[in-house]
């Protein structure tokens, strides 16, 4: 989808940066066009090795709180992700902040081969949607294996805070500061919203350890080929946090096949009720985006607004 938030290289560009870091030129090279925000491109360089760059949007963008400071947010985490040893990531090959060849910020990656889950779902059997969501569920538990030791936003450049309670309503309080200044309205004011979300935080201090959590882990961000899961990818939104925030245990999935995988489902009261709030943050995030992102899909945009309707009124019955 299109989004102002892209930026994009020419051909001399990418040529220059692969000739500082890896002293080659290009073969060949493709926009990737999936992505929602970040753009990315799929080189071939003259040795014949793919790779994958990575580019965050230009300075002077106007961002929203979640999105500040994302891409070295991203790094670090596939970094650490990958000591793990066992679950499917690209290697992370450059990273380059120094704006030096480019007006942005940027990292280049190992190339996975594979296609992102939701473009070729529907070619798998029942079964087989199972069998890939049971793996994803396995992965997901031990990306959220790993502790941190404060909760917030990953990224070292945002704050830490002591208590689960404390990180989550700062990030809410950062999405509806984004969604104000915006413009964007809901079925209900803002001041009645915010009573209810403080309302029915209390159930947030059930929680005691920061994981890493991936947040974004939708159908696509999952690279999958011959029904296995090959590459996990886009880990910029990823924060130390309640690992019932990861999106699969959302109302948009929350797959039988996942929650064997994972070996845990939302079963009790508490963690019902933080799913409430987790859900509303996310419906949150898919309407506010659109703005500060200019999107250009007229569809897209009304099911954001229609999506959030649903989801306060679902929060409201929480």
């Amino acid at each position: 989808m299109e989004s102002t938030y892209k930026t994009r290289l020419t051909t001399e560009q990418l040529d220059g940066i692969v000739q500082q870091h890896f002293n080659t030129g290009i073969q060949e090279y493709n926009e990737m066009t999936d992505g929602w925000a970040n753009h990315a491109y799929l080189i071939t360089k003259n040795d014949g090795q793919k790779i994958v760059l990575k580019i965050a949007p230009s300075h002077g963008i106007k961002l929203m709180h979640c999105e500040q400071h994302v891409m070295v947010a991203e790094v670090e985490a596939l970094r650490l992700v990958a000591e793990l040893q066992d679950v499917p990531v690209p290697g992370v090959l450059v990273y380059d902040p120094s704006l030096s060849l480019v007006p942005a910020e940027y990292f280049i990656m190992e190339y996975m081969p594979g296609k992102p889950y939701n473009k070729v779902k529907d070619q798998y059997s029942a079964e087989e949607q199972e069998a890939i969501e049971h793996q994803l569920g396995a992965y997901n538990r031990r990306i959220n294996e790993i502790k941190g030791e404060r909760f917030g936003y990953f990224s070292s450049k945002k704050p830490h805070y002591k208590t689960w309670k404390e990180a989550f309503l700062n990030l809410m309080n950062d999405m509806l500061a984004d969604s104000k200044a915006a413009g964007v309205e809901f079925t209900i004011s803002y001041e009645e919203l915010e009573h209810l979300i403080l309302e029915k935080s209390n159930v947030l201090d059930d929680v005691r350890e920061p994981v890493l959590v991936h947040w974004d882990l939708w159908d696509g961000n999952v690279f999958v080929e011959d029904g296995q899961i090959t590459a996990i990818i886009d880990f910029e939104r990823s924060l130390w946090a309640d690992p019932l925030m990861e999106h699969y245990f959302s109302h948009f999935n929350n797959t039988p096949g996942f929650l064997r995988g994972y070996g845990r489902a939302v079963t009790t009261d508490s963690e019902r009720k933080r799913r409430s709030l987790y859900d509303l943050y996310f419906d949150l995030a898919l309407r506010v985006e659109c703005p500060y992102r200019q999107y250009d899909n007229k569809e897209h945009i009304q099911w954001t607004i229609d999506n959030l309707d649903k989801g306060i009124k679902r929060f409201q019955l929480s």
